[in-house]
């Protein structure tokens, strides 16, 4: 006998276990942020150890290692690349700050020009916010350090994580079917299979769209002239997987190295290349590599990315689709739940209660019909 409960309980239910998720979520960011990446990379990673497993008969161990130290080898190219980058760009740092002592001389004498304030008054304002930025350079210092630890930190563990998800696998598989009774292996599996198939084919779709943006980037960051092009190059590409931020962010950075190394005109051309692509981007390249593999709306994705740095950082805004898609495909699999993975779709069939919405539609159509076809009682001709 099934048991209905009224839609406040329930309500009351869903918003009790939203709280305390976000409650767990918070307090346990420094374990859950490295976790759900080293998952999102054990599945990426998951076909080259089975390759080295069945075809280069490798025991699980040394696959599993081996395809670890290759992901933190790619990684750490990049990341390398991009210090050598940023250390060429150290080498301009007077270049950057001419050009920016020739702005604020500028803006001082339009200020001076139209609001009549005087150039010594505004040289002893900015002395003394100088000065009160001086007292807390050691506080700045402090949180950057700690920064370059907590990055030094996720990236280990990360690390381990994803090792020891690859070396345990299948025992976490058999602990997930064990978990639910007879009935529901099924589903269990079905669910397995559908999460490893979209994180999969996802990340390779991230990575391809990053590529592409990358090359796009570069290409007209070198027909432009800019100096730094391979760094902010690169750039580019890693920031515009973050959506709908991380492309003005890069617009930023972009336009402010070349006003420091170009001028203001080279500034322009990097404005409407950025925008140019990011066009390209999101009519071309997005729907085709990426889109095909997660069907999210764009407004549970902007909630999403506002709760994901609200609770995690740039790091909950990075892992914000894959874990909707995933919290997706099981709604849409787990009785009770469908309508919700509905709310987050953007199909417009609703396959678990299609009848019930046919028939209110058919019932409305046929109103409207009778409406339409019953004429007016004045409008009858009189004898």
């Amino acid at each position: 006998m099934n048991q209905t409960y009224p839609f406040y309980l329930k309500l009351s239910c869903i918003l009790i276990s939203i709280v305390i998720l976000g409650f767990l979520a918070i307090i346990g960011e420094q374990i859950l942020i490295p976790m759900v990446l080293g998952l999102l990379i054990a599945i990426l990673l998951m076909p080259l150890s089975r390759f080295m497993e069945k075809k280069l008969r490798f025991p699980r161990s040394l696959s599993s290692i081996l395809a670890s130290l290759l992901a933190l080898a790619i990684i750490g190219g990049v990341i390398y690349v991009l210090s050598l980058q940023v250390a060429k760009l150290a080498n301009d740092w007077p270049s950057f700050q001419k050009q920016f002592t020739d702005l604020i001389d500028d803006l001082q004498g339009w200020i001076s020009r139209t609001f009549g304030v005087k150039r010594k008054d505004q040289l002893l304002y900015l002395n003394d916010t100088a000065k009160k930025s001086i007292s807390t350079g050691t506080a700045i210092l402090e949180k950057a350090l700690k920064s370059i630890g907590y990055v030094l930190m996720l990236t280990g563990f990360t690390f381990l994580f994803t090792l020891f998800f690859l070396l345990y696998r299948t025992h976490l598989i058999k602990f997930l079917v064990a978990s639910f009774s007879e009935t529901y292996h099924t589903t269990v599996f079905e669910i397995i299979d559908n999460i490893q198939f979209m994180v999969k084919k996802y990340l390779v779709g991230l990575f391809l769209q990053m590529l592409i943006v990358t090359i796009l980037s570069l290409i007209a960051y070198t027909i432009i002239g800019v100096k730094y092009n391979f760094m902010l190059a690169i750039l580019t590409g890693i920031l515009n997987i973050l959506p709908y931020i991380g492309i003005f962010t890069a617009l930023l950075i972009g336009a402010l190295i070349t006003f420091a190394t170009a001028g203001v005109s080279h500034v322009l051309f990097i404005v409407i290349a950025i925008v140019v692509i990011h066009a390209i981007d999101g009519n071309i390249i997005m729907p085709r590599v990426v889109g095909s593999k997660v069907k999210i709306n764009s407004l549970i994705v902007i909630i999403g990315l506002v709760i994901g740095e609200m609770l995690w950082g740039i790091a909950g805004m990075l892992l914000t689709i894959p874990v909707l898609a995933i919290m997706k495909i099981v709604f849409d699999r787990v009785e009770g739940l469908q309508s919700w993975g509905f709310l987050m779709g953007e199909d417009d069939d609703v396959p678990v209660f299609k009848s019930t919405f046919d028939k209110y539609f058919l019932v409305k159509r046929s109103e409207i019909e009778k409406v339409e076809i019953i004429p007016d009682p004045k409008d009858e001709p009189k004898n």
